[in-house]
């Protein structure tokens, strides 16, 4: 009989181990068989998600085998998370705990079994591991460095038993790992005289380098102008622009058993975050940035701290169960990797406000900053004595953050008011409850303005009276107060006199430079309410929301190129989301009178399917009008479902007025008229609830004038000009200015129309309706085309050369 055939090739192995399963069987052989037999079926339910096929057993170790290391170190991973989640509420003699190492190499499969180098490698690999840890070789680390986001540590030169060539290995950090668990190593060979001295040597002629290099740079700092100083002139590191003080506390795992505990461990993290926001003398990263490297695996800390421009991060877990909590947190030197701290709190769950100051006082303390007095109280004042309430705060926090990525996403917003509605309910003391609340009433009220009604202000007065009867000197209150007077009452003085209280108490806050800016660029002061959302960003790198309102300023400076570049940076952190995708497309069809460009967006969003379209579907009829596509527009009228047909808030056009558009557009006036006869009595009912609010006014009007109504449609108009002027909002009375333009046209005034249209262009807020594409390309601007005014303005906004 011929020997079974010999196969060579390369693949990742891995080797795991069971912590301290020898010792076990001496003490107890039937728990120790117990505790083998359930960590084989959890790592034979694992290996397969992976592609991992399992060679052989050896005692409690495993040899797996896989296709690719980025598959093993996945696995990995992910066994040693679900052995975390296992362990968090065993007793330690009922703990299984693994090692486990992973090396790509050359191995040649033989009678079922798997030989050579790669193998070997790997099982020496896995001794080094910490209990609960994952070490690979270098190979491995130099392929998915770059494929997961995951953060390493080198270890210390390492000779293997019986490898001749010593080997650079790497632990992969894991944030529910132990910290402070040293990690094994192989004690190499005793070393004769001669071999030491050349270690020794090599050391001191390094110290020497070390000492030169740091006398070099002193010289250079102290004589910029001296040829150490010109040397290295030309480049600045990035690190040295990050300040030292500067801190992002990330996502905290969950390792809880039930999934609704993830709201409690991002409510956990973020009153840590919220309480290090107090303190002055640091840098901390808003919540919304540092949420989105929410994520069950290792993370790549040094990238994270480049993005968002800070020397340091905490990572951490939280464990709840029945009346017991476990936090974790370490403190690491983001640009190094190197932990500077790390503590596991292991209390009473109603103990969990008090642990969150002890973790926030205690970083502070390792970063050296100062704490007033002021500031030690802040943080230690817990936000609720009700941990229900604190849960339904929590959830609805996160609601609000996620409403933040769409202007329209009503839903979420009215869902976490009837959260904060319970809250305060349990607890009418919950003074951060009411400050949110106050907010997401009027983030429905002003910021999509879909309820724009005197009962929803109402309903945020409210929520703000009862934030300044608990705490009426708090930063919190007159950031409360400053919204308020802003989104509700557009008392642009007072709530920037609010804003400067504020900031005294919260000096990290980036709202006080999102609401600043939105101020001044109402007030017609463009340039300084950019500087201000720019500023919002540097505190809050990653929001999505602020950086579409940046791009939005820049054209409404009609500086495209700028607006495009912002939604740019904005799809860098969201590339899938189609509305951004759109607009962006929108924008450069403005500039250029070029359809093009958006016309491919939109093809590449609907292969995507109809989810992903119906968020861009009102751009899609947008471009579909440019076109004159009637085929187009209905397609996209269908994708809109009883959504708008195009919106620039404050103005929105409905469904409605979409499907008159689409049939005059067809020469079916008959079609038409039906449609603009429904959308008006829409309209009605929005402007009966909504009387004194110009935008919806404004777009009454605009369906009069489809109508051929021009007496009722131009006192319509102005009706709404008068009920927002431009000298008092700039950004939302421009738009109801322009579109009074288009009004004054469909209704067949036209000196009225371009007279309105002129003064539009003057205005220092422009709509895209003013702009050279749609001046170029839009139907609404047809009963002006051919006139040489017209035709004058429309050249006067077509890019320079």
């Amino acid at each position: 009989m011929s020997a079974d055939p010999e196969e060579r090739k390369l693949a990742a192995i891995m080797f795991t181990d069971m912590v301290g399963y020898s010792a076990l069987s001496q003490r107890d052989d039937k728990l120790a068989l117990e505790l083998l037999e359930e960590h084989r079926q959890m790592l034979r339910e694992i290996f397969p998600r992976f592609h991992g096929t399992e060679i052989k057993t050896i005692g409690d170790a495993f040899l797996v085998e896989f296709n690719s290391a980025l598959e093993a170190a996945q696995c990995a991973i992910e066994i040693q998370r679900a052995l975390a989640k296992r362990n968090a509420d065993i007793p330690p003699d009922r703990r299984i705990e693994v090692r486990i190492g992973i090396h790509i190499g050359d191995v040649v499969h033989r009678g079922g079994d798997v030989y050579g180098d790669g193998v070997n490698i790997a099982s020496r690999i896995e001794q080094l591991a910490n209990a609960g840890g994952v070490c690979v070789s270098m190979d491995v680390e130099r392929q998915i460095r770059n494929a997961i986001e995951t953060r390493f540590e080198k270890l210390a030169p390492t000779e293997l038993k019986n490898i001749s060539v010593p080997m650079d290995l790497f632990r992969i950090v894991l944030p529910w790992e132990r910290p402070g668990t040293p990690v094994a190593k192989t004690q190499a060979p005793p070393k004769s005289t001669s071999q030491k001295i050349v270690p020794s040597a090599i050391a001191l002629v390094l110290l020497l380098i070390i000492v030169v290099g740091w006398w070099w740079m002193a010289q250079s700092r102290r004589h910029p102008s001296g040829s150490a100083a010109n040397a290295s002139a030309p480049r600045q590191s990035e690190a040295a622009t990050i300040p030292e003080k500067s801190i992002a506390v990330l996502p905290f795992e969950n390792l809880s058993e039930e999934k609704a505990n993830a709201f409690f461990a991002d409510g956990v993290q973020d009153e840590i975050l919220t309480d290090l926001a107090k303190i002055a003398d640091l840098k901390v990263i808003s919540r919304t940035s540092v949420m989105q490297y929410k994520s069950g695996l290792a993370r790549n800390l040094r990238k994270i701290g480049e993005e968002l421009g800070v020397a340091h991060v905490v990572e951490g877990s939280v464990q709840r169960a029945a009346n017991k909590i476990r936090v974790n947190a370490q403190l690491i030197d983001a640009r190094n990797d190197a932990h500077l701290w790390a503590q596991t709190y292991d209390r009473d769950l109603a103990d969990v406000f008090a642990i969150q100051s002890e973790i926030a006082k205690a970083i502070a303390d390792q970063l050296q900053a100062k704490l007033s007095p002021n500031e030690k109280k802040a943080i230690e004042q817990p936000p609720t004595t009700d941990l229900a309430a604190f849960d339904l705060y929590s959830r609805a926090k996160s609601l609000l953050l996620t409403a933040s990525f769409s202007v329209t996403n009503d839903q979420d917003r009215r869902k976490a008011i009837e959260l904060l509605d319970e809250a305060v309910k349990r607890d009418p003391s919950f003074f951060d409850a009411y400050c949110r609340l106050a907010y997401a009433h009027e983030s429905l009220y002003a910021i999509s303005g879909l309820d724009h009604t005197p009962a929803r202000l109402a309903l945020a007065e409210a929520a703000v009276q009862a934030a300044t009867r608990l705490r009426p000197d708090a930063g919190e209150t007159h950031l409360a107060r400053a919204q308020y007077l802003y989104y509700g009452l557009r008392d642009y003085a007072s709530a920037l006199a609010e804003l400067e209280i504020a900031r005294r108490a919260l000096p990290n806050d980036p709202r006080l430079f999102e609401v600043t800016g939105y101020i001044l660029r109402r007030r017609g002061q463009q340039e300084e309410g950019l500087r201000n959302l720019e500023r919002a960003v540097e505190l809050d790198p990653r929001n999505f929301f602020t950086l579409q309102q940046i791009a939005l300023s820049y054209q409404a400076l009609r500086r495209y190129a700028e607006a495009i570049a912002a939604l740019d940076r904005a799809l860098a952190i969201v590339p899938d989301n189609a509305e951004t995708r759109a607009n962006r497309g929108s924008f450069y069809m403005c500039w250029k009178a070029d359809t093009r460009p958006l016309h491919q967006t939109i093809d590449a969003i609907l292969a995507q399917g109809p989810d992903a379209i119906a968020t861009a579907a009102d751009t899609w009829f947008f471009c579909a009008l440019a076109e004159r596509d009637p085929a187009a527009a209905e397609r996209a009228l269908v994708a809109l479902g009883d959504n708008p047909c195009w919106g620039e808030s404050p103005i929105y056009l409905s469904h409605r007025f979409g499907e008159g558009l689409l049939a005059r557009m067809t020469k079916d006036e008959a079609g038409a008229r039906t449609a603009f006869e429904a959308a008006r009595v829409q309209q009605e009912k929005i402007v009966q609830a909504q009387p004194d609010y110009g935008p919806t006014l404004c777009v009454l009007g605009l369906i009069d004038a489809a109508l051929g109504r021009k007496d009722l449609a131009l006192e319509e108009g102005r009706r709404a000009i008068a009920l927002m002027p431009a000298e008092k909002d700039v950004t939302g009375g421009s738009h109801v200015l322009e579109y009074f333009a288009i009004t004054a046209a469909l209704a067949g005034e036209k000196e009225l129309a371009l007279q309105q249209l002129e003064a539009g262009l003057r205005a220092p807020a422009a709509s895209l309706m003013l702009s050279y594409g749609a001046l170029k390309l839009l139907p609404f601007w047809d009963p002006l085309r051919g006139d040489p005014r017209f035709e004058k303005i429309v050249q006067s906004q077509a890019p320079k050369q």
